[in-house]
């Protein structure tokens, strides 16, 4: 490596997250402009034209502890046609037991019982084939979906035939800890910001696994949820969009989740979720390169580009760990990883952007800006916690074996 080549991996360290930053900024505002803009705070949904049946579907793995709060929220959807199917997916802990005993209470609830672990994707297929409607809402076994939240999401699905899926607007429960407070904002700055941009270029990366529908005759198209992949979401994501079917985003869809508050819980959600990206990627990235699947490289392309940028900043890092202890060339010769005039540039923009959505974001949630002063923290925890389970991701997801069924692992779901 010559001084040419890392002055090149020092440009792109710096100048990839602020471009990326203006994107999001700049396709967050235009679709507020064009979506959001006009439309006036509703207490409640418009009506819809039409209230076709729809199936309430939450796959749980030892979710005892909030099963049934879960359930009582899908049985108070305003929406005036529903089932709800649970799945029980082996759980070793009582929640079999609890949904059996909510039968009682709530007649539009039917439950189905795996006899041993089988992983959320066979619990969705085992819903699906089980469902006496065209549309499913899934949500995860915490959950709490928003009264409305059905409403918005069937709209979409009135509105257009070429609609296989609409992805809701996460919100974190629990916000006790640094950790949980940031979450907060980045649900809002990072992953609601970059679900509108891409919804103006045409394709999103992935829907929300939490809190999805789905018109069953697309699922039904690309072969329903694949068992061999880490994140089902991202993976049904891009074979709908690979199939021309339409994806998008409903930011007035509110579904409130558990996210993890130990840094060890983090590590292990965020590795999932990089190894599922990494899986998408390896398993259809040859298919992407034909000409008729080109409004997918968007998405494609930025992924890339962050395992790249992921990679290089590992680089750059073991260049300046070497050079306290062995002497290096000038020309590899890393000073500082301290931020110099580039880091207070990317935090300004960073600080911007996470305004923006919260200016943007602020209708859903009227209070969230009590939270855009932990989010200076949000680069120092994310930023690296990101990049290192980017970097571990590939080489996991590649020794993966196709075809290796990707069952649960109960998740860490915070403090409360």
């Amino acid at each position: 490596m010559n001084g040419g080549v890392l002055h090149f991996l020092l440009e792109f360290a710096f100048f990839y997250p602020m471009v990326m930053s203006l994107i999001w900024m700049c396709g967050g505002v235009l679709y507020f402009i064009r979506w959001e803009r006009d439309e006036p705070l509703r207490v409640t949904p418009p009506e819809l034209p039409d209230y076709p049946m729809v199936s309430l579907v939450v796959p749980c793995h030892n979710e005892g502890e909030q099963v049934r709060e879960t359930i009582a929220h899908l049985a108070a959807q305003k929406y005036p046609h529903f089932e709800i199917i649970a799945i029980n997916d082996g759980s070793t802990d009582d929640t079999g037991t609890q949904l059996d005993q909510l039968l009682e209470q709530y007649p539009a609830l039917r439950v189905i019982h795996m006899a041993s672990n089988q992983g959320k994707a066979m619990g969705l297929r085992a819903a699906a084939l089980a469902s006496r409607a065209d549309f499913l809402v899934c949500v995860d076994g915490d959950a709490l979906l928003d009264d409305y939240a059905t409403h918005w999401l069937v709209s979409h699905m009135l509105e257009s035939p070429r609609v296989a899926a609409v992805t809701g607007n996460p919100r974190i429960r629990n916000r006790s800890t640094l950790l949980g407070k940031l979450q907060v904002g980045e649900f809002s700055s990072i992953i609601g910001l970059i679900k509108r941009a891409q919804r103006i270029y045409g394709r999103i990366f992935t829907v929300s696994g939490v809190i999805a529908c789905f018109r069953k005759s697309a699922l039904h198209d690309v072969g329903y949820w694949n068992t061999d992949m880490v994140t089902e979401d991202i993976d049904v994501s891009w074979r709908l969009q690979m199939r021309h079917w339409e994806i998008r985003y409903e930011p007035n869809a509110l579904c409130w989740i558990l996210m993890p508050e130990t840094l060890r819980g983090l590590w292990k959600q965020r590795l999932r979720w990089a190894q599922g990206g990494s899986e998408v990627l390896l398993r259809y990235g040859r298919k992407l390169l034909k000409w008729r699947q080109r409004r997918m490289w968007p998405v494609a392309i930025e992924y890339v580009a962050s395992l790249v940028w992921s990679y290089t900043m590992a680089i750059i890092i073991t260049l300046w760990v070497v050079g306290r202890f062995v002497p290096l060339p000038p020309s590899l010769y890393i000073n500082t990883l301290l931020p110099q005039w580039h880091g207070v540039v990317l935090g300004a923009i960073c600080l911007l952007q996470f305004l923006i959505s919260l200016l943007v974001d602020r209708r859903y949630e009227t209070r969230i800006g009590r939270n855009y002063y932990w989010m200076i923290w949000y680069p120092l925890v994310y930023w690296l916690l990101n990049t290192a389970t980017a970097i571990v991701a590939m080489p996991k997801a590649l020794m993966k074996r196709k075809g290796t069924r990707a069952v649960w692992v109960s998740p860490d779901r915070g403090l409360r």
